[in-house]
């Protein structure tokens, strides 16, 4: 059986958590505590991050993406796109959420309320956590936007692009922190991407002293 090597409220682990469900394929987790440094795990990947996948013939990928484009590549049917037009604006989108959102709104709201808590490296910065609400929004107009011209995110097919963009709102919607009531277009496009078996293992997800909102697991919101 596979096994990855993941943190609870990590958006580029969630994102391989949720290629694993579409797919179909079974796996275990680890949690890795990556700020010990373990030297087994860096052995593993030196940069010492995570996600990391040990596939069932030993085969050690590392990086969210990376993970995301060998598991498209070696099983099941494609979530990156068909043509290359749509695999361009697929590719483009999962760079928007991995790496402008998380700029503008994981490191500014997840990192600061549970990061810093569970590290003990202080308090939050209100500052941070002003722009991270601010930019959320932003983000969120956008998604409105593209869902009001077309299915899904990137096209007429759920893609990579999608499970990208929930993932990492997911992280954001366990502290409780989305309006969502002020973006009913967002709200409904991640409806049903909450819906779907593959997202259903993250609504379980509690983080010990930190229990996400009632609304989290609820796929009606």
């Amino acid at each position: 059986m596979m096994l990855l090597y993941h943190l609870w409220l990590s958006p580029g682990c969630r994102k391989v958590r949720l290629v694993l469900g579409e797919k179909k394929l079974e796996f275990e987790m680890q949690i890795e505590k990556i700020w010990q440094r373990d030297t087994e795990f860096l052995a593993l990947n030196p940069e010492g991050t995570v996600p990391v996948l040990i596939d069932e013939d030993g085969s050690k990928i590392c990086g969210s993406q990376v993970i995301c484009e060998y598991l498209d590549e070696m099983y099941g049917d494609p979530l990156i796109g068909t043509g290359a037009v749509e695999r361009a604006e697929v590719r483009r989108l999962i760079q928007w959420f991995d790496g402008k959102f998380r700029d503008e709104v994981i490191r500014n709201l997840v990192d600061e309320k549970i990061m810093k808590r569970f590290l003990g490296m202080g308090e939050p910065n209100s500052n941070a956590i002003r722009a991270g609400n601010h930019n959320l929004r932003t983000h969120l107009a956008y998604i409105d936007w593209l869902i009001d011209r077309r299915t899904w995110l990137a096209g007429e097919e759920m893609t990579l692009a999608d499970l990208t963009a929930a993932a990492n709102l997911s992280c954001v919607d366990y502290l409780g922190d989305v309006p969502w009531q002020d973006h009913p277009a967002a709200k409904d496009w991640y409806a049903k991407i909450k819906s779907r078996p593959s997202f259903r293992p993250l609504l379980t997800d509690h983080i010990p002293g930190a229990p996400p909102p009632r609304h989290y697991a609820d796929l009606d919101f």
